[in-house]
């Protein structure tokens, strides 16, 4: 194995087949900084999760209590209950991760990083406070119309992060340009 010059390399997943393929390209293909006498860090590959909150998560709210009740209660136990179901969502993706990880005996290499907002935004934000040298991510290859409606994170990313981005594709996109 050769050895490589990068500390930190960022893969944003998000349980989808694209992003895990992600995972796998940037743990065969990119090589990290040995930890040498002279140096205290060697590499390691950040898996990065974006939660999303609870409000865009659920698409719910209970609304207000009929017939003159407040109309901006919040109900704890609603909201507990979006939060627990979305941490068992966020640790079922990162046990996978770190299960594709195991594969490639990477196991002491890995961090996890987990925030909560929109993807694209903190996907940015956590690859320049992480210090990330490089971020990988899958693409799901959307369409121009689901692309126009949804948005791309990857393409968001690609513009707006702070470090060269490497957007891996599906599969599937590339058997329908044949």
């Amino acid at each position: 194995m050769s050895q490589g010059n990068l500390g930190c390399v960022a893969v944003a997943v998000d349980g989808s087949d694209e992003s895990m393929n992600a995972l796998r390209r940037a743990m065969t293909n990119l090589k990290l900084r040995p930890q040498t006498p002279d140096s205290t860090t060697a590499g390691c590959f950040l898996i990065l999760h974006v939660q999303s909150p609870p409000s865009i998560a659920t698409g719910l709210n209970p609304g207000p209590i009929p017939f003159g009740g407040p109309s901006n209660l919040e109900v704890p136990a609603f909201a507990a209950a979006i939060e627990a179901h979305q941490k068992r969502i966020t640790d079922s993706i990162l046990d996978h991760a770190l299960g594709i990880c195991s594969e490639f005996n990477f196991t002491e290499k890995v961090r996890t990083h987990v925030v909560i907002g929109d993807p694209k935004e903190k996907i940015c934000e956590a690859v320049q406070d992480q210090h990330a040298d490089v971020l990988v991510m899958g693409s799901r290859a959307f369409g121009p119309i689901k692309r126009m409606f949804l948005g791309s994170v990857s393409n968001y990313c690609a513009h707006h992060a702070e470090c060269p981005v490497i957007i891996i594709k599906g599969n599937d996109s590339v058997n329908k340009r044949n």
